[in-house]
């Protein structure tokens, strides 16, 4: 594996980068500029169409005076937004999935560059989003519909940096004499030589389940995409994200190395229990919002 895309560089082009690039940061970065891209390109449609309204913003020339543009201008502050409390809230829920390891050495926890709680950092970034562009005026559940597509793809791309980093998010040991012939083994069994943590896992390899999430991803943000002129209610789109979110999340709990709770007699992760609930509110949105809406484009 490679904790630092610069190890990366030098491997495989025969040059020393002057400084280190750590794979999952650098992934991430591109994961938050991708989605970023996507929803602007998203948001300028729909505000073409007439669905979504303009917002009013400082001029990029006379910060004094103030212009209507489309809602895509927001995206810098949103995007900023999104990696604040995405970090920050991926972070802190890592922390209480794991507060035996956080009372034993809270600031190598808190400084430490692996440790991160996807469904964390969601919750938290979306709080701070939603509650920024309804204070320009702009429909949440139509913001989030735009969102949808490019949030589900960032997520795979993400994965990619958990990867190429072994920062944990690795499955269940694989036994490779069960491996069907037409599967790769890359695809079956891993052993994250220079994971971030340390772990020798050349005994006992593990399922490479970031890949697998990866293609997942992808799949389903192909989908969203494809879907994403549906005739429904402003909300529907993100709400069918929900679902699909929570579905992938859970299938790949099972196969996948995390800490469990007791909940009702139920052995269950902490992604298990946001996914269900995520899940739960998809469905009641997609019910919510599926009637039509009007024929003639309304703005938000």
């Amino acid at each position: 594996m490679y904790p630092r895309i610069s190890d990366l560089f030098k491997d495989f082009l025969g040059f020393e980068l002057p400084f280190p690039i750590y794979s999952f940061g650098f992934m991430v970065a591109v994961a938050v500029l991708l989605a970023a891209w996507i929803t602007q390109k998203e948001l300028d449609r729909l505000h073409g169409e007439g669905r979504i309204g303009k917002v009013r913003l400082p001029d990029r020339k006379d910060r004094k005076r103030l212009v209507d543009v489309s809602p895509s201008h927001l995206m810098g502050t949103v995007t900023m937004l999104a990696v604040a409390g995405g970090f920050a809230g991926a972070k802190l829920f890592h922390i209480l999935e794991n507060l035996g390891e956080f009372f034993a050495d809270p600031l190598g926890m808190i400084f430490s560059s692996g440790g991160f709680t996807f469904y964390g950092g969601l919750i938290v970034a979306a709080v701070l989003i939603a509650r920024y562009v309804k204070k320009h005026g702009v429909a949440v559940p139509l913001f989030a519909d735009a969102v949808a597509p490019g949030l589900m793809l960032a997520y795979g791309v993400g994965r990619i940096g958990c990867h190429l980093a072994g920062d944990g998010d690795w499955g269940i040991a694989s036994n490779v004499a069960d491996k069907p012939s037409w599967i790769p083994t890359f695809l079956w069994s891993e052993t994250y030589p220079r994971n971030i943590w340390g772990v020798d896992l050349s005994q006992s390899p593990v399922y490479p389940t970031p890949l697998y999430e990866f293609a997942m991803a992808a799949l389903l943000a192909a989908a969203l995409w494809t879907l994403r002129r549906h005739p429904f209610r402003a909300g529907w789109l993100f709400s069918l994200y929900l679902v699909m979110n929570g579905v992938e999340r859970f299938l790949i709990e099972k196969i996948r190395v995390n800490n469990t709770f007791d909940v009702l007699g139920f052995e269950s992760t902490q992604a298990e229990l946001i996914a269900v609930l995520l899940i739960a509110l998809g469905v009641v949105g997609l019910y919510r919002f599926r009637a039509r809406r009007a024929v003639a484009p309304v703005e938000a």
